[in-house]
């Protein structure tokens, strides 16, 4: 239903894509497994009965993140930013000796690293959407990187983290680079969403070699409390 560039709606086109074993759906409505991403789609242009499968799916009073759609009366918008969408056509990845890959069993020590650093929404099974690479410093996780949605032909580079006591080191830059390494050996393309607010951020990943591609808005919607899901 979403005939433009998969950039343009990627979360549709992860769970449409690459990530469908993954989705959710009621109707034209998708999402992630709760535990996994708060991520719920429509597709294109929605139209009534879309938001209304969006609603049976996250239920009555939910509050959700959706992108790029305008919700429909009777739904209120709870948060509403200002972000960028950057692509990586010109970046050089590099591998780096030092980052592991981390599993189910450093999950503890991812959540803790995120409730530290807040880079953004990441849940207990995040860690199954991709590679996610870390860095240990006596046994300690203290910066991290890894792969979220998945549109064909792309790789979302996301959870881009350090602790505050070890920034300033380069850590997140090795570990995007070396993240992006891994998109790249699978013929694929990295790129990253980041708040428009967020200008050091945005400036390292400029530094290597990801360039603008568009602007965009990140909104969190709640579902009509009385709204019909029979």
């Amino acid at each position: 239903m979403s005939a433009g560039h998969p950039l343009d709606n990627p979360v549709w086109a992860s769970l449409t894509g690459p990530h469908a074993h993954l989705a959710e759906r009621h109707g034209n409505a998708l999402r992630y497994p709760v535990d996994v991403s708060p991520f719920h789609t429509l597709p294109d242009d929605p139209g009534p009965g879309d938001w209304h499968d969006l609603a049976v799916l996250a239920g009555p009073g939910a509050t959700i993140p959706v992108t790029g759609v305008t919700p429909p009366d009777g739904w209120e918008v709870v948060a509403h930013g200002a972000g960028v969408q950057l692509v990586g056509d010109d970046v050089v990845p590099a591998w780096d000796d030092e980052a592991v890959r981390l599993g189910a069993a450093d999950v503890p020590d991812v959540l803790d690293l995120v409730e530290r650093t807040q880079p953004g929404p990441f849940r207990p099974h995040t860690i199954e959407l991709g590679v996610y690479l870390g860095i240990r410093r006596r046994g300690a996780l203290v910066a991290m990187a890894g792969e979220r949605l998945h549109p064909p032909g792309w790789t979302e580079i996301s959870a881009v983290c350090t602790d505050p006591a070890f920034r300033r080191q380069g850590l997140a830059a090795r570990l995007v680079l070396a993240v992006a390494a891994g998109v790249r050996a699978r013929g694929e393309i990295p790129f990253l969403h980041a708040a428009e607010s967020n200008v050091d951020a945005i400036r390292l990943y400029e530094t290597l070699g990801f360039r603008l591609r568009r602007r965009t808005t990140f909104t969190a919607v709640r579902v009509p409390a009385d709204v019909p899901v029979a």
